[in-house]
């Protein structure tokens, strides 16, 4: 069996620190042996929803029957809320005495500030259809998982279902599987 430098693999370096010529390994560079999981995919922030593609996105939901589905979509666009602060919406923030309440505040998770914003009227008007659902009886969170250890759906959940929102108005870039 040939050594490392009777095969050309070892370089010789000047060390000027310790005044020597010592060896380095160098490498062969190798092929991944699969596809990278986000290779062809759009990742980070994406492009924000034109005003088409909300309406387009609520109608769809609303002709397809989906209240929780379009309660979520209608509260993240009037709130502009991060999905794991979305998804953590109790019930209690939003209605208040069979009412949805017209302004309110949500403590960021990530910045831990409190950050203020208002409902518009077909929002407030989905939110509380969604509430008053039999689906929601006894729900503490706007969002509730149909896991019963869970008490709401998971940020991963939220993702897919906006994506396939996207998917369904044929946005680009947005693949339902």
């Amino acid at each position: 069996m040939k050594s490392l430098c009777q095969r050309g693999a070892v370089d010789w370096v000047w060390s000027g620190v310790e005044g020597q010529i010592t060896p380095r390994v160098l490498l062969s560079a190798t092929t991944p042996k699969r596809r990278a999981w986000n290779e062809g995919r759009i990742i980070g922030q994406k492009r924000p929803l034109l005003p088409k593609q909300v309406w387009a996105i609520r109608a769809l939901l609303e002709l397809a029957g989906y209240p929780r589905d379009l309660a979520l979509f209608n509260v993240a666009i009037d709130s502009k809320l991060r999905g794991c602060d979305l998804v953590k919406l109790a019930v209690s923030d939003l209605v208040k005495d069979d009412r949805v309440r017209e302004r309110f505040s949500v403590i960021h998770s990530k910045t831990k500030r409190p950050v203020q914003f208002e409902l518009m009227e077909n929002t407030r008007e989905t939110v509380l259809a969604w509430v008053k659902s039999p689906e929601m009886f006894a729900c503490q969170f706007i969002s509730p998982s149909h896991f019963h250890d869970r008490p709401h759906i998971s940020t991963r959940q939220y993702g897919r279902l906006a994506r396939d929102w996207g998917a369904a108005i044929r946005l680009c870039g947005s693949k339902v599987k």
